[in-house]
């Protein structure tokens, strides 16, 4: 059964979105300021990670890790250059 789950993080002055769609084969996408800026297919339950940018001068790299199961799935944002992942809150729409 497919399911849609999204996440949202502020960082950096910039809105990092995701959206999970569960199932085989299931989608990640991730928009930074509402604009897709990377998407990915998933198989099973493992986890995928979206490489994206942050517009600044010069553009900051980052990584969405979205881990769609089992379970409930979640979704870290990794930043070059810090050690610990940001955990990306659950939204309901």
């Amino acid at each position: 059964m497919r399911a849609r789950h999204h996440f949202h993080i502020e960082y950096g002055g910039h809105s990092v979105s995701a959206t999970v769609q569960t199932g085989d084969p299931g989608v990640v996408e991730v928009l930074v300021d509402g604009k897709e800026t990377g998407n990915v297919t998933t198989h099973d339950d493992r986890p995928v990670t979206v490489h994206v940018e942050l517009p600044a001068e010069p553009p900051i790299p980052v990584t969405v890790r979205a881990m769609p199961g089992p379970g409930v799935p979640r979704c870290l944002l990794l930043v070059p250059e810090e050690p610990e992942p940001h955990v990306m809150a659950p939204r309901i729409f």
